[in-house]
């Protein structure tokens, strides 16, 4: 796998929603849509698109007399956040390389 950035996580919105759902086996939406701080729809969007990808699976279910519904990160989504945070440190340290490059010049 290489160490490209995933474009179907360039999105902050995206790129929060996966990185809360790494660190947890699953997420209500309410919860998720507090967390990232985005309306309902703007929510449904991404983890729509989320799971178009396979980064993400969406569990509905009633309870208490409403639907719920829950969001979790696939190994798909795991592996794609894994790759895209990698690039994103490479290109943090390229940037700072460069920095430094260009102050001692």
């Amino acid at each position: 796998m290489s160490d490209e950035l995933v474009p179907a996580l360039h999105a902050p919105a995206r790129l929060q929603i996966v990185s809360m759902l790494a660190r947890v086996t699953e997420a209500e939406f309410a919860t998720i849509r507090d967390v990232v701080d985005i309306s309902d729809s703007v929510l449904s969007k991404h983890l729509s698109a989320l799971a178009v990808q396979g980064f993400v699976e969406i569990t509905k279910a009633t309870r208490d007399g409403r639907q719920h519904t829950w969001a979790s990160l696939t190994r798909t989504g795991g592996r794609a956040f894994a790759q895209h945070m990698r690039a994103l440190s490479a290109l943090a340290k390229a940037a700072g390389d460069a920095a430094e490059r260009a102050m001692i010049a």
